[in-house]
Formats: structure tokens, C-alpha cells, sequence
């Protein structure tokens, strides 16, 4: 087996109930079972056990990558029902606030531009922001009042989505309560022609917090609201055509091939520029010297020789400094 067979990334397509820490385990306990090597597997950005959908998992050298990809921008579907607001701003929580008020399409989509470009907005009670310490959830749970700062974050793009045929979201009753979770009570009866839920699509840049947007949205529209779906399209460069399912995943365990399934490492870098180094400007690469007199832009590149990355590296003024480098021993200097 070459030095990279085992270093790159699986795109898995995380079902509702499942999380990312399990996935991650899912993916070590199926490597071990198929008899592979033991290697470094971490994920690219936290997915809630209530969403599903693109999870990155890196493995090997990829992992240096994950810090990269928890700052890439993310794209979302999610749906908003109307008339409950709970505690946790989703299906697992307690209902907080009622209203009999329902919004129409029009007046829905008259106020999603306010929710466009930079906003800014304070983070749900339940997340995993460190208050004093601890977890903000955990504070909550136990009961304490949790007051988190509004941050700033941007929202790229907002709108009504698709039909959502091919995305494969939804939850039933059954899947509630195989997972655990109470279902709200039904909402106060509607008031006017409005509509009880919305699915929207929203590309967000890194620290936003769908369920904070439904929240903030649903008041703007003088009602209150909760998402009950929440699913990831886009992580960074990765889509769901490269995902696979928890299925497909555990037929690693029973002998599938890895190449089947595993994407190489610089797929995590198809949003930036490669940068072909000779043998003797490779070799200065690794050995972390910087190279001069480039006629590249400024800006973050990815330096390869032949097929095999080297770094990651920033040019400006025609000088590129290694930024992280990649180790791959069977590549010759």
C-alpha cells in the first residue's frame, strides 16, 4: 500500500441520529475492521445529531486540513415551522413561546433580504460556545439563564427552496421517537391565509447558526418559530454527488475497497489554485525555505510536484512561505 492510500477524505452523508464524533468512529472502527493501518481520522465540521447531510472526514494528512474546512463557507436547507418557538430552536426542545400568527409567501419573501449579507446575530442558549468555562448547553440544561454576545456573521444567499426532491429531508413521527426526541404540540390554529413552514436554502459563511436565523426571522415576521429539518448541501468544496452513505461506509468494514470511497487530499483544496514546483523548488518546500521570484498573484496557493501536494503556501510579492506542509515519505526529494 503507497503513503497515501490512507490519506484524504470521506465524504459521508450523516443521517439524522448519528454524531459527528460517532461518525468519526464509525469510520475508525470500519478502517480497523478492514484491516488497514492505523491513521489520524478527524472531521471537517461539526453536524447536530437532528441534521444530516455533507460531513467531511479526514484522514491522514487531510486532518491538517480540518481547521481550514471548520472556516469554509457551508450551504443549508432547512424548514421553519411556524407558531412554536422552543428552547433548543429545534424538534428536541421544550416549547418556549406560542403564536397564532402565520406568514404568507409574500410576506416571507419580502423579509428574507434583511437577512442577507452581513448580519448579526446571538447564538442559540444550546450550542457549544464556552460561557465561564463550560458549554453554553450545558448551562442550559442545568437551568441556568445563558446570555451569549451577538456575533457577526454573513449570509450569502437566501431563498425559498426547491421541492426538495433528491435532497432527502424530512423526519417522521417514527424517526422522532426513535431518536428520542418529543414532538411540540400541534401550533395555535392559523390565523389568516398564511402558511405553517417554509424550507429555505441559505449559503453561510463560517459561526452562523440556522437555528438562530429561523428564530430571528420568524419574530421579524411577528410570529415565532423552530426549525424541524436541517440539512448540509455544500461543506467548503465538498457536495452531496461525493457523499456516500453510512451503508456504503460500512462496507469498508467488510472488505470494500478504500480507493472506492476515499477522495484525495487535494479535493479539500479545489477552491484555491495549484502551484507546480520543479524538483530543486520542492525540495526547498519541504524543508520549509522560502521561494523567490515567483510570478504568481498574491494569495494561497497549494504546491504540488507531479501529483503529490507539498504545502499549502502564501505568496506575496512573489515569495511563497510554506503555510502547512504534507508529508509523504515515498515521494522521492
Amino acid at each position: 500500500m503507497s503513503a497515501r492510500a490512507l490519506h484524504g477524505w470521506i465524504i459521508l452523508d450523516k443521517p439524522v441520529g448519528l454524531g459527528s464524533t460517532q461518525a468519526v468512529g464509525a469510520v475508525k472502527r470500519n478502517l480497523r475492521e478492514g484491516g488497514y493501518a492505523k491513521v489520524k481520522v478527524g472531521h471537517g465540521g461539526t453536524l447536530d445529531p437532528l441534521a444530516s447531510g455533507i460531513l467531511p472526514i479526514a484522514l491522514g494528512e487531510a486532518t491538517k486540513l480540518a481547521g481550514r474546512m471548520l472556516d469554509a463557507s457551508k450551504v443549508y436547507a432547512f424548514t421553519v415551522k411556524f407558531g412554536v418557538e422552543t428552547d433548543t430552536l429545534d424538534l428536541e426542545g421544550k416549547v418556549a413561546a406560542q403564536s397564532d400568527v402565520r406568514p404568507t409567501l409574500a410576506e416571507i419573501e419580502a423579509v428574507l433580504p434583511h437577512f442577507t449579507g452581513p448580519i448579526n446575530q446571538v447564538p442559540p442558549a444550546y450550542s457549544a460556545l464556552m460561557v465561564d468555562g463550560q458549554r453554553a448547553y450545558d448551562l442550559a440544561r442545568a437551568g441556568e439563564v445563558v446570555e451569549l454576545k451577538s456575533r457577526a456573521v454573513t449570509v450569502f444567499s437566501l431563498s425559498p427552496s426547491p421541492s426538495g426532491e433528491g435532497l432527502g429531508w424530512g423526519l417522521s413521527d417514527e424517526g422522532d421517537v426513535a431518536f428520542g426526541r418529543q414532538t411540540p404540540p400541534p401550533a395555535p390554529p392559523l390565523k389568516g391565509r398564511g402558511v405553517s413552514e417554509i424550507t429555505l436554502t441559505a449559503h453561510v459563511s463560517k459561526g452562523t447558526y440556522i437555528r438562530s436565523l429561523a428564530r430571528d426571522l420568524a419574530r421579524a415576521l411577528g410570529t415565532v418559530g423552530h426549525v424541524t429539518m436541517l440539512r448540509r448541501l455544500r461543506a467548503g468544496p465538498f457536495s452531496l454527488p461525493q457523499a456516500i452513505s453510512l451503508d456504503k461506509l460500512n462496507e469498508l468494514g467488510k472488505g470494500a475497497a478504500l480507493e472506492n470511497i476515499l477522495l484525495p487530499l487535494e479535493a479539500g483544496l479545489d477552491d484555491i489554485p495549484a502551484l507546480t514546483l520543479g524538483p530543486e523548488q520542492a525540495s526547498a518546500v519541504r524543508q520549509g525555505r522560502v521561494l523567490t521570484g515567483l510570478p504568481q498573484g498574491d494569495g494561497l496557493y497549494w504546491a504540488r510536484t507531479g501529483d503529490t501536494p507539498l504545502a499549502l503556501v502564501e505568496l506575496s510579492g512573489g515569495d511563497a512561505r510554506v503555510v502547512r506542509g504534507f508529508n509523504f515519505p515515498d515521494v522521492a526529494e
